[in-house]
């Protein structure tokens, strides 16, 4: 069975690949993908902090989706993959309450689902690319070890 975070997520990866092609108010879309899991998806609450959170990084999120995956300019990425991209994303730099790990092993599991066959793969390399640079970034580097002469 899906948790509601799960649902709420695919119900947010809807909404951004139709803001891709519409670009405009996307709360009454939300609440239209979150209407079709009613009967498991009480709380919209999560979604809606998703997807807001999104909207408002969105440029820092692209910009960082792109150092990532440097031979993918963004506008090549398949819009269903850019759309779980941004949410991978935003919830591994944005988020404090999701762990990186379980973001980037959310969004593979729903690239799996609605992406083609290498999209989980592809999600894995950039998400876990973008993992690997906030923690590095986070780390505060040690003096070198004087050595003997």
């Amino acid at each position: 069975m899906a948790s509601y975070r799960h649902l709420a997520r695919i119900a947010v990866m809807q909404t951004l690949f139709a803001y891709e092609f519409r670009n405009f108010e996307v709360e009454p879309d939300l609440e239209s993908n979150c209407s079709e899991y009613a009967d498991k998806l009480k709380d919209t609450s999560f979604a809606y902090e998703l997807l807001n959170g999104i909207i408002e990084n969105r440029e820092a999120i692209l910009n960082k989706i792109s150092k990532e995956a440097p031979e993918w300019p963004i506008d090549r990425i398949a819009p269903i993959d850019r759309a779980i991209l941004e949410m991978g994303a935003y919830e591994i730099l944005y988020s404090q309450d999701v762990p990186p790990v379980v973001a980037i092993n959310e969004a593979i599991e729903i690239a799996k689902v609605f992406g083609d066959t290498n999209s989980s793969k592809f999600v894995n390399g950039v998400l876990s690319s973008i993992m690997k640079s906030k923690n590095d970034q986070g780390k505060v580097s040690k003096p070198a070890k004087k050595t003997k002469n």
